[in-house]
């Protein structure tokens, strides 16, 4: 029953109204509708990047509710991989260090290096470590970013338009790469898309 909202007084608009949904370990879930509809918003209330106005949030075993800003923190660099249409990398790093990011918020990062170069391998790009995202083709810097969720080898992954900004030959490599990844690891998946490419892979559309 989560709700939200944006905006305030007779500018207030409703975005979630009632929103109740389960997801099991291990499924790959597509989110799909109109632009607008509220697609990234429940998306980044379930990743903890937002808060709902109203309802009951439980992911990973963790009441949203009941959970400290902390330890909502910790949740999501270490158990929830983000994945976004812009992908958000930073330029005055290499690709290495794009991955290894979410070490520097978390103790005990020692072999983040060798973790980092691992997760650029299993999206076929070990070869680019010390490249800088400028270089890079944009289905290159969207595998960065996907080794970059992948780093802490997370339970959930949540996508926001991941192949929004790629062609289609590419976008269909990095389908087939989330479809690996939910059949080899049992990584969860949930996929924002308007794409019936995308959908089309997903056990389950809602």
């Amino acid at each position: 029953d989560v709700t939200k909202s944006y905006g305030q007084g007779s500018a207030r608009t409703p975005v979630l109204r009632g929103v109740s949904l389960d997801i099991a370990p291990g499924e790959l879930v597509a989110l799909v509708g109109q632009s607008g509809s509220g697609k990234s918003t429940l998306l980044n209330i379930v990743g903890g990047l937002d808060k709902a106005d109203g309802g009951e949030i439980k992911v990973l075993d963790h009441d949203y509710g009941k959970t400290a800003e902390r330890d909502l923190a910790r949740l999501r660099n270490t158990s929830i991989g983000f994945v976004f249409q812009a992908f958000n990398l930073l330029d005055h790093l290499t690709c290495l260090g794009n991955v290894t990011l979410p070490a520097a918020f978390a103790a005990g990062g020692k072999d983040a290096p060798a973790r980092g170069r691992e997760a650029l391998d299993r999206v076929g790009l070990s070869a680019y470590a010390d490249r800088r995202p400028s270089e890079l083709s944009g289905g290159q810097k969207q595998r960065v970013a996907i080794a970059r969720a992948l780093f802490g080898r997370p339970k959930l992954l949540l996508c926001d338009e991941p192949t929004g900004n790629l062609d289609s030959a590419t976008g269909h490599e990095v389908i087939e790469f989330f479809q690996k990844i939910n059949k080899d690891d049992g990584v969860t998946l949930v996929i924002v898309t308007h794409e019936r490419r995308v959908s089309n892979i997903a056990q389950r559309v809602i």
